[in-house]
């Protein structure tokens, strides 16, 4: 965090849509002051054809994104990490992990996709959640990272994570086309 730069690792279960979009929204809009990670609990052998698809009419490039396991950011090598959000979905009964060492942490609710069957739910659940998520990582971005103590931090990230609800997702245009 020294130099201004941060980076930040979002976990899901599978690591095939939530956090893929999440890493996709903070590299393209925070790419300058951010590097964004995913990484799953169980991660899929693949990404959600249905996620892809909403990403790339969202404009996003989906290349270069695959799931991959929290354990490679639990490695000598891995990049330094900032900051852990993890984007699970309690109601479905998914666990929330919890990031051993130094990393602020933050906990914030996404639905499962899996949990719809039907396509058009699945999309419109899926677009809903991109759109959450570029407006929550905007509001990230926002924060004052160096006037805030690492306890102030949590505390903000907290509020952050409770302030946004599902139904704030269904709302709103794709702002990081803007961007």
């Amino acid at each position: 965090m020294a130099d201004g730069r941060y980076n930040v690792l979002f976990l899901s279960n599978r690591n095939s849509a939530r956090s893929i979009f999440a890493e996709a929204v903070l590299n393209r809009i925070g790419r300058e002051r951010f590097t964004g990670f995913s990484a799953g609990l169980r991660p899929a052998s693949q990404l959600d054809e249905l996620a892809i698809d909403v990403l790339r009419v969202a404009e996003y490039r989906p290349e270069g994104l695959h799931p991959k396991h929290w354990k490679e950011f639990a490695k000598a090598d891995a990049p330094p990490l900032d900051f852990v959000f993890t984007l699970c979905d309690i109601e479905a009964g998914e666990p929330l992990p919890h990031w051993p060492g130094r990393p602020v942490t933050g906990d914030w609710r996404y639905p499962d996709p899996a949990r719809y069957s039907d396509q058009r739910e699945r999309r419109t659940a899926l677009a809903a959640t991109l759109g959450g998520l570029e407006r929550q990582i905007l509001a990230f971005m926002q924060l004052p990272f160096r006037s805030l103590d690492e306890i102030s931090l949590r505390e903000r990230l907290k509020e952050l994570g409770q302030g946004i609800s599902f139904d704030d997702h269904a709302s709103g245009p794709n702002m990081a086309r803007k961007a």
